[in-house]
Formats: C-alpha cells, structure tokens, sequence
C-alpha cells in the first residue's frame, strides 16, 4: 500500500491524504506465509479443546481454516502438549490443511524449545517466560537490574537458537495482564512497561541476529492497547527495529461488546495504518473470530481500490499539526461538552410518530396506564426528527432536534432545538435560546461562510464527513479548531448507507453480516476518536438499522473508550487448551446475575495464565484453578481460593455484597424509573 503520504511519524494519529498509507515493516515468513510488508494483513485465531487432544485439534484447526484463518494457534503449557503438535500437524496434512501453526507458550521454555522444532512460529510471553509475577515490589539498582537482563538473555538464547536453526519464526507477545514484578516495580502497570518488556526480548534477537519476529501489545483495555502500539513504533523507528505488528484486544468479551471492544482497538491501529495481523478474540467459538477479523481488515483493502478508481482529496490541514491531542470543550447549558459525558443521539424520523412504545427502542419505555415514561442507563439523550412532527407527547427529559426550517414553525419550542446548515445558521434571524446544532465538515473550514461564523455559548458543532477516510479528516478537524482557539463542543455524526454493507468486494472475502459490520465500522470511526479524548457526543446514522440497534451500538462504543459506563463490564477470555472449565456457558451464567451492575468491571478467566494481571483492569475476578475449581478476586487480591464450581458464582456475589457493591434488580430497576 501507498506510504508516500503517512505523516513524518510513520502510521501514526492522522494521514495527510484519505489514502490508507500502512506503516510499512520487514517481510516475516511464517511457513509459507509471508506477512508485513507489501503483503495483505493476515488473520489468526486460537483453538480452545484441549492440546492433548489431537482429532479435536485437527478438526477445530479445519473448522478455522474454512472460516479464513490463516494461522492457527494452539496452547503448548507443558512439554507434553508441544511434543504433541507433531501429531496435530501430521494429521492436518494428511487432510490437505498446510496452515502454519503457532505454539502459544507461557512459564515453559522447554515446551517452548521443544515446539520451536515442530512449528511455524512460536508466541513467548515476556512477562512469565523468564520472569516471575507475585505482585511483589522490588528494589534494583542499574547494575542489579542489567544483572537481571544477562540471566534473562541465557534464558532465552536457546529458543532463539533453535528457531534460527529450524526457521521457526516467533512472536514476542507482551499482555498488560502479565507483566512481570521486575517490569512492574521499574515502570509501573503502564503502556512504557508493556513497550519496554517487549523491548528487552527484541533487543536479545537482534543480539543473536535473529530477526523473524512480530511484536504485539495486548490489552483488555483498548485505550492502554491502543497507546501501547504507538509508543512501541515510536521506540522501534528510534532503535531503528521494524518488525511486523500483531494487533488484539484480549479478553473482549462475546457478542456486540466483544466486537465493539476488538473494533476500537484493532480498528483505531488499522486507520492509523498499524498492524500486519489481527486476532479477534471473543468468547464464542473460534471459528466466530475470523469472519470479524476478516470484515475489519477488508475494510482497508477496499479503500484501497475505490481510492484507485477515484481522485485523492486532500483532508484539510490548517493547525500544521497532524498529531492528536486531547480537545477540551467547553460545556453548553449542561446540555453537551465540558465533564458531562458524550451524548447520544439517534434518527427517529423514519418510525411510526403516531405510537409512544416506538421510544423503548431508545431506552424510554412508556406506561400506558399511568401515561408515563420509564428512563434507563442507556436512555439517549437527543432524538432527531427532522421535519417530521410526532402525534403524541415526547418525554420531558428527552430533548428533540429538528431541521432548522421546521423547528420555526412549532409554538412549543420547550426542549426541542434547531439543526442548522453553515448557511442556514448564518442567514437565522430566530435562534433558540439555549442549544443550536451547526452541520459543518472539516473542508468547511476554509470557506468564506466560516470565516463570517459568529459563535457563541449555545452553539454546537455537528461534525460530518464524506472523506473515504473519513476518521482521519474528522480527527484533523479537531486539532484545526484546536489551532483557531475555538472550545465549541462536537458531536460526532458518521453515516452509514446500506450499500456499505452489501457484502463482498471483487473476490475479498467479508462474511460477517450488516449488524456486526456496522458495529465494526462505528466503533472504528467513532472510538478512534473518543480513546484520543475528542468528541462530546455521537450520532450513528443508518437508515437501514433499527433504532434499538443503533442506540446500543452507540453506548457500547462509549463504554468500550471508557467515555460513558451504562452497563457492567464483562472481560472475558476466549478459552484455549489450558481453559478448566465451559467459558460461554459460565459468562453468560455470571451475567444472567450481574448484569443489572452498573459501572462494574468483572473478568472471567479460563486460567490462571493472565488472570491476575487482568484484575488490574477488573473490580472482581472469576479465574479457573483446577478441574471443578475456581478462585475469586477482588481486583489483583485472592479473595478466597478452591471455591467449587457450584458455589463459585454465589460465593462472587458474597463478595460484592460485603463490599457494598450490590444491588437488587428490583432495586436497579426502580432506580432506572
């Protein structure tokens, strides 16, 4: 792909032009597939059955496979399990599936040596390859600390000898949840840490002159993940390293938050042009991950080839400035900007204006018996109507915009606000006292009608684009008003034709279907924006979606940047072979009781591999110890250990109501009224 326009930093925050310019690093040859470079972005998931069974491998690794995975990879936690890869890639040929396999290693560098001989490409965890993690805080001086560097290094030359001898390729795979106590007392549970860790290893191979690696940056959190990736770009093109990136938000969750949570993040590094493979990791089955994969990184390859087909615009740059930094709104009548949290707003012209019941959709169920209606936690703030005129009476505290043209005709204009064209906002001579919501795009900024704007305390920005690369002119716009001196508030409106998700391109592949392509799509466009800290609303408009639909998608990409909590966050593994017990059937038990918990974080993990690192993370803890046993936190803390499967979830729920933490759904619901 095109990087003569990337900005001076290479991939990183806003490309000068809508071309997708991608962050252009070594080739790396896993078997027969080559990644990075020129090559297309390719796609991993992981088995979940167990390694030691070999026919429950083969026939998960072809289910994947078929789905478009084009490597696989299987947990090796003992010298058993890597010893039987053999056998799994044996059978796999035999079945005509040539797919690389990588072994997934962690505390085990003899499992790690032994399966560096049989497969394509070993993953090693630098937080527990070589490392310990206790929670401990310890003290190194600089030279107690190199002396931990060179026991590091003679750890780790072996597997790195192995691999230059058999070609095995390797992925230096640095988590949030598993920094080790070394890296934690040095830098802290931070991004630096997470880079550094990576580092360490990295700097070791090139040491030993081995240089087929990819690097990746995992977290559960999607706004650390995010800065994580770029600080490692950063130090890589200082130490002059360029080695392909491996992208993954870990322990997403399932469903919709599982890939509005993997969008934000995978999706905000793409449009940044980072990234050279993408693993989705939801709590489904593995062959689920692939296809949204697939529908995220196809995106770009489509770009591509309307761009090809279509003159370049340039995104307008008048701040000379391309990397993004926070904007600080101010606040109009408590209605939208300052520390109010992002508003949601969502099209409603197109329902039936004559039945209240239409408003359950967005979160006001209305009470025929006592005429009323009952807000909730993911109630939206603003209906757009357009020029349509409802028959009966709109809550009170659900406030309405409609085109400027029509809000003069009403006589009640209570609660009811303007949306305004550039032209149309200049040319009012009637303007509502409290809120106008001015239409306007990043090319706006240089015309003459902008130039005569007259702003004020009750104006708000409605940013649009028609840009193929549509985040980065809306994400330059920001650091353009930034530049004029301007703190007018910003909602953000993306627009979605049904065409977009019509399916497949020429001969690219792209299975998922309209819902969770949009879901992608929105949490791409809008969260790569809100993780920076910009925007103080959204509008998601699709036409052919419902209004239930876009109302969730839109607090769920809220809560996925952590801009807005509406609902108890679950962080989720997607299981492997090490995983002890059924992690679908076990999350949707633990949200079936939790999830009227609003704003808490509650992870469950297969085992106890990142469990207690993603704890940080995580108010509360539900971690495989053992067949039929499971071992409860309270962030990093054991809380009680052994629990039996059976209790485990009511001994949880103990936990949180001693904490002070619990409420009733009855309770909940009556506070939602």
């Amino acid at each position: 792909m095109d990087t003569e326009n990337a900005s001076t930093l290479p991939g990183l925050y806003c490309n000068s032009k809508t071309t997708y310019s991608r962050f252009l690093t070594r080739e790396v040859t896993i078997g027969d597939v080559p990644m990075g470079a020129h090559h297309p972005i390719r796609i991993q998931s992981m088995t979940t059955v167990d390694t030691m069974d070999t026919m429950g491998s083969v026939a998960q690794t072809m289910k994947m496979v078929d789905a478009g995975c084009e490597y696989v990879r299987i947990t090796a936690p003992s010298i058993k399990e890597a010893e039987n890869l053999g056998n799994i890639k044996k059978e796999l040929r035999l079945r005509g599936y040539n797919v690389p396999l990588v072994a997934d290693i962690h505390f085990t560098p003899n499992a790690a040596e032994v399966a560096a001989r049989i497969v394509e490409k070993v993953r090693v965890n630098p937080g527990n390859y070589a490392d310990k993690k206790k929670f401990d805080q310890l003290e190194y001086t600089d030279m107690a600390y190199q002396g931990e560097l060179e026991r590091i290094y003679k750890k780790f030359a072996p597997l790195v000898g192995i691999c230059k001898e058999y070609g095995t390729a390797m992925r230096i795979g640095t988590n949030h949840g598993s920094l080790s106590d070394r890296i934690m007392s040095r830098y802290g549970d931070t991004p630096e840490g997470m880079v550094e860790s990576a580092l360490e290893f990295m700097r070791i191979c090139e040491d030993l002159n081995f240089y087929n690696l990819t690097v990746s940056m995992k977290s559960s959190n999607p706004q650390v993940m995010v800065q994580a990736y770029r600080l490692l770009v950063e130090k890589m093109v200082a130490e002059q390293m360029n080695y392909p990136l491996h992208l993954g938000v870990t322990e997403a969750g399932d469903g919709e938050d599982g890939r509005i949570k993997s969008a934000v993040g995978i999706g905000t590094l793409l449009e940044d042009g980072l990234g050279d493979t993408v693993r989705v990791s939801l709590t489904e089955e593995p062959e689920k991950e692939a296809p949204v994969a697939i529908a995220l990184v196809n995106r770009y390859s489509n770009r591509a080839k309307q761009l090809s087909t279509a003159p370049t615009r340039e995104i307008i740059n008048i701040s000379g400035n391309t990397k993004t930094e926070p904007y600080q709104a101010a606040e109009v009548n408590t209605f939208v900007g300052g520390a109010l949290v992002p508003r949601v707003i969502v099209d409603i012209s197109r329902e039936n204006l004559k039945d209240p019941f239409i408003l359950t959709a967005v979160g006001y169920r209305y009470d025929a018996l006592n005429d009323k209606y009952h807000m909730g936690d993911q109630s939206v703030d603003f209906v757009y109507l357009g020029d349509a005129l409802p028959s009966f009476t709109l809550p009170g505290n659900l406030k309405v915009l409609y085109n400027y043209a029509t809000w003069l005709t009403l006589k009640d204009k209570a609660n009811k606000h303007p949306v305004y064209t550039l032209t149309a906002f200049l040319d009012a001579t009637d303007k509502d006292a409290s809120l106008n919501l001015v239409r306007i795009t990043n090319d706006d900024l240089l015309t003459d009608e902008f130039a005569h704007l007259s702003l004020d305390k009750t104006v708000v920005f409605l940013l649009e684009t028609t840009h193929t690369h549509g985040m980065a002119d809306q994400r330059q716009f920001f650091n353009n008003i930034k530049s004029i001196g301007l703190d007018t508030p910003v909602i953000i409106r993306r627009s979605y034709p049904a065409a977009e998700f019509s399916g497949p391109v020429g001969d690219i592949m792209d299975p998922e279907e309209p819902i969770s392509k949009l879901q992608l799509y929105a949490a791409t466009d809008l969260g790569a924006l809100l993780i920076d800290g910009l925007g103080s609303g959204i509008w998601i408009d699709s036409p052919a979606t419902s209004i239930n639909h876009l109302a969730s998608i839109s607090f769920g990409v809220l809560q996925a940047t952590r801009s807005r909590i509406s609902k108890t966050e679950y962080i989720s593994c997607p299981s492997c072979g090490r995983t002890l017990f059924d992690l679908q059937e076990t999350t949707q038990m633990i949200r079936s009781r939790t999830s009227h918990l609003k704003g808490l974080k509650i992870a469950i993990m297969g085992c106890i591999v990142n469990g207690p690192g993603e704890m940080a993370d995580a108010d509360y803890g539900y971690v495989g110890a053992g067949p039929d046993k499971i071992t409860l936190y309270r962030g990093k803390e054991v809380v009680k250990r052994n629990v039996g499967a059976t209790k485990a979830l009511d001994e949880l729920i103990d936990i949180i109501k001693n904490d002070g933490l619990w409420v009733d759904v009855d309770l909940a619901e009556s506070i939602e009224n």
